[in-house]
């Protein structure tokens, strides 16, 4: 009887030695799959007016997932790379202190699997010579010396990428992907030096599509969306950005005054190291007049050698039910709320096409002195172009793109993403593309 207690004794302190050794390894285990079963993504976006971190984390079905209290981690410094055309180490210098912030959010057990990537839009884009390229091998040097994340590209994105991965990422975010072509939104992006439209078409829309003008990316691009396949037409609109279509405007009248500058301005603006005369006529600005100006400098009466063109002789995609639901980001969103077209306590809002236009006919009417007493939100170093910005955006959707004046659409800057607010920008779709490609992760998005 003894020696079987004693075997039982021992037998029992086996098992419970056993029982919490086996707890841990399985605790180990769940929290090993855990760590791995994620991913981050460092995205850099070298815009015309500055230089934007954006750094992602997505769970193994490509959800986001929070980092901290927010689902993206957001930074941002100023002036952008093309500031520094003369300089490319000081170019690459500038974005250190993001690189920093990037390798601090991101985990050091995952950081040498963590896609780091660099777009450079419209800022780069327009840069002459090698300029560009000098910058952009300045980033690459300084990100291998720097960084320990996995470098994948620093480059300069064209314009179909640019539209097409802000197509991704608010269609993402409003769980649209997977859903039929027509039940997608499009999408309007107006940067700084640069417009850029997206929306999906039918497959016999895209098997029809034209060829694009020499040098110009294809109309369609086709792309693989959580296993359904869309066909995207996208064209970029370089030098009709915010800030460059300014100087197109300018650059029509030259030497003259100008009628979409407020009265009591009489100076310059420079896009470009160009200087531009920027004066208003003696009467001040005219919306009628100004109106014609943007309508010369969208050269909306170019030869168009399709059915329907846009501006400039560019194909409009054919219209459809893909363009019916538009969002309409960056300079949209910020003219809207500043000028009370939306409301900008709002990330998103409703308006209509033509409620750029009364804004714009007040705007014009009113002298420099006045204007601020009118659009208290908008800042008093560009207050003078009121006038010219509003009617350039609702020129540009009506004559330029074609839209009805009456259409409702969304002023958007983030959108709501299971309780959180995520900003509606490219670099979201560029992440997921970075992130899909992974071997641990579905495809679910890539290029065809």
């Amino acid at each position: 009887m003894g020696t079987e207690s004693q075997v039982l004794g021992v037998l029992l302190v086996i098992i419970i030695c056993l029982v919490p050794c086996s707890s841990s390894q399985s605790q180990l285990h769940r929290k090993t799959l855990k760590s791995t079963s994620t991913s981050y993504a460092v995205i850099f976006d070298a815009g015309s007016t500055g230089s934007r971190l954006h750094v992602f984390h997505f769970n193994r079905t490509l959800d986001l997932i929070p980092i901290g209290q927010d689902l993206e981690f957001l930074d941002k410094v100023k002036p952008g790379l093309s500031a520094y055309a003369k300089n490319p180490e000081k170019a690459a210098e500038s974005l250190i202190p993001l690189l920093g912030e990037a390798e601090g959010v991101v985990p050091k057990r995952v950081r040498h699997k963590t896609p780091l990537r660099l777009g450079a839009t419209a800022g780069l884009r327009l840069l002459e010579g090698n300029a560009s390229e000098l910058i952009l091998q300045a980033v690459r040097d300084m990100f291998k010396e720097r960084s320990t994340l996995k470098l994948e590209a620093v480059a300069v994105i064209d314009g179909t990428q640019e539209g097409s991965y802000l197509w991704v990422a608010i269609n993402y975010l409003l769980s649209n992907l997977a859903k039929e072509y027509w039940e997608t939104v499009g999408v309007v992006d107006l940067g700084g030096g640069s417009v850029q439209m997206a929306y999906t078409v039918s497959e016999e829309t895209a098997a029809k599509a034209p060829n694009a003008p020499e040098a110009e990316d294809p109309y369609i691009t086709k792309m693989y969306l959580k296993g359904t396949k869309y066909f995207v037409y996208v064209h970029s609109y370089l030098h009709y950005g915010k800030e460059a279509s300014r100087a197109k405007i300018l650059n029509i009248t030259r030497d003259s005054d100008n009628p979409c500058i407020l009265a009591g301005f009489n100076g310059s603006y420079v896009y470009g190291d160009v200087e531009y005369k920027a004066s208003a006529m003696p009467s001040g600005s005219s919306f009628s007049e100004c109106r014609d100006t943007v309508l010369k400098a969208l050269n909306v009466n170019a030869t168009c050698p399709q059915k329907n063109c846009t501006f400039g002789g560019i194909w409009n995609g054919g219209g459809g039910p893909g363009q019916q639901n538009l969002y309409l980001a960056t300079s949209f969103y910020y003219l809207a709320t500043e000028a009370g077209i939306a409301d900008i306590k709002k990330p998103s809002g409703k308006v209509r096409i033509v409620d750029f236009k009364i804004a714009a006919e007040l705007a014009c009417k009113t002298t420099l002195e006045e204007a601020n007493s009118f659009f208290p939100l908008i800042q008093e170093n560009v207050l003078q172009y009121v006038c010219m910005d509003l009617v350039y955006q609702y020129t540009l959707l009506v004559d330029g793109f074609g839209l009805d004046p009456w259409q409702e659409v969304t002023v958007v800057k983030k959108l709501e993403y299971k309780d959180y607010l995520v900003e509606a920008t490219w670099p979201l779709g560029t992440a997921i593309e970075a992130v899909s490609s992974l071997p641990k992760f579905e495809r679910l998005l890539y290029f065809v």
